[in-house]
């Protein structure tokens, strides 16, 4: 990251490692913002998806698909439960247990955050698609803001 006030050292600065750090970040408040615009968040996301593509399933189930904390899934299993986006019902073949079905609303909000997400990767990988067409050596490179408004410039080069 490059900015008139970057402290960080130029050597560091060009790493791939550092780069891929910064685009990461980058990434990360992208989702964050496009699923909350849709009223959504990463693990709703996560969770639908995995219960369109395997079918029901329990809560420990999904969260070893989806690579969510056990404690996390069971949060946002209540927020889409409170949506009717996802059913809950007993496992008839153990009552401590509950099955996760998605919703025909959850598979239409599902929808809905792939065209999100589809956004939200072409956002993400439109500078690369610029520079590109311009023949610019550069395989990524994207604009982001830091909390003092100071443009910055992540740029991943031909050092792969």
């Amino acid at each position: 990251m490059t900015t008139s006030d970057d402290r960080t050292p130029t050597r560091l600065r060009h790493t791939p490692s550092w780069l891929i750090n910064l685009a990461s970040a980058h990434s990360h408040r992208l989702l964050a913002e496009g699923f909350t615009a849709a009223g959504a968040r990463g693990y709703h996301y996560r969770l639908l998806a995995a219960l369109e593509e395997y079918g029901p399933a329990s809560q420990a189930d999904l969260g070893r698909r989806s690579g969510i904390d056990r404690s996390d899934v069971v949060a946002a299993l209540n927020e889409l439960a409170a949506k009717n986006l996802v059913d809950r019902s007993p496992d008839p073949s153990d009552r401590r247990r509950n099955v996760i079905t998605i919703t025909p609303e959850g598979s239409l909000h599902l929808a809905e955050l792939d065209k999100v997400l589809t956004r939200i990767q072409d956002d993400l990988l439109a500078p690369c698609h610029r520079a590109s067409a311009r023949g610019s050596p550069n395989c990524w490179s994207a604009s982001s803001t830091t909390t003092r408004r100071t443009a910055a410039r992540i740029t991943i080069g031909d050092r792969w």
